[in-house]
């Protein structure tokens, strides 16, 4: 007879993926141990066995949770109706900025230790992530009708935007003055107002090679 699961055991799952972000993040995924993360789940390293079969599974969940959310996030934001395209990147910019909140030690986890995994896990992550980029370059190709006329910019663009939202969390301060919100919106401004002056400088440059 199959053994049943405890009513409770997604959230038990769950906390044990969200004590593991937090340990790799900080320790970093080869020096966190099982047996840490079993004390900081107040529970034992057999109990943790009961949930997954190896520390490279719970990466695996931790890291395929989070981009997912991600992608869901952000194609819910590009489906939104109605919107005129700045508008539409600029919600865009904020869901996936919000998405960030309450999961730095995730997306950090998934920013430095995705190697971790087996090849065939890598390629199952890295293809939501080229999702994500495909929506934004979609929806900034639409908002910026002059990228058009620039066509090979269109990748370096695209994953500048993506740079600067993906790794605020470096210095972002949830105690601080700035809110995500804020910081979404001025990234969005930033990047929206500055690519055309950017565009027509890398022209310029291109026709006195």
């Amino acid at each position: 007879m199959a053994r049943l699961r405890a009513k409770d055991y997604d959230d038990k799952r769950l906390a044990i993926l969200e004590q593991a972000a937090g340990l790799f993040a900080t320790e970093g995924f080869a020096a966190a141990s099982l047996s840490r993360l079993a004390a900081a789940c107040e529970t034992s390293k057999a109990s943790l066995y009961h949930y997954y079969q190896s520390k490279e599974a719970i990466l695996f969940d931790i890291l395929d949770g989070h981009i997912r959310l991600l992608l869901e996030t952000v194609e819910a934001a590009a489906r939104e109706t109605g919107a005129e395209p700045r508008s539409r990147l600029k919600h865009m910019v904020r869901a996936l900025i919000g998405a960030y909140d309450q999961a730095d030690n995730e997306h950090r986890v998934l920013l430095n230790e995705i190697t971790r995994l087996a090849p065939e896990q890598q390629q199952q992550i890295r293809t939501m992530e080229r999702a994500i980029v495909a929506r934004f370059a979609e929806a900034i190709a639409a908002a910026l009708p002059e990228m058009s006329d620039h066509a090979r910019w269109r990748t370096p663009a695209t994953m500048s935007l993506l740079g600067m939202l993906n790794w605020h969390y470096t210095w972002f301060r949830r105690d601080g003055w700035l809110s995500r919100e804020a910081y979404a919106d001025f990234a969005c401004a930033l990047f929206l107002d500055g690519m055309p002056a950017a565009l027509s400088q890398a022209a310029e440059a291109a026709a006195e090679v």
